[in-house]
């Protein structure tokens, strides 16, 4: 008999600072950290990966802890993949943005 697997999700937030070189060089290797270990990312400073189990996440966790930035806040949530898939997506009109096709209405001050 084979084991039942629970698929389940870690999303990761973050908000880290990047006011000096080294705290950004620090976020870019965090960043860099996370999509070369397969996180997939939803939004700016959010990222998520598919686990098999819950001894994954544990694992997932321990090495983001190896993994962290000095500054800056990190935050881990697991949920199970139904709880994932039924996420709810709200969405606004995207705001466009229309390049200058003349330059007759541009005011210079």
């Amino acid at each position: 008999m084979s084991k039942r697997v629970t698929y389940m999700r870690l999303i990761v937030f973050f908000d880290l600072p990047v006011q000096t070189a080294a705290q950004r060089r620090e976020y870019a290797k965090f960043r860099k950290y996370l999509v070369k270990n397969g996180y997939l990312m939803m939004q700016e400073s959010v990222y998520s990966k598919l686990a098999i189990d819950g001894r994954m996440i544990e694992m997932l966790v321990s090495r983001l802890r190896e993994n962290r930035p000095p500054e800056g806040l990190v935050q881990a949530l697991q949920v199970t993949e139904k709880q994932y898939a039924e996420m709810f997506y709200i969405m606004g009109a995207r705001n466009e943005i229309s390049e200058l096709e003349t330059t007759e209405s541009l005011v210079v001050l």
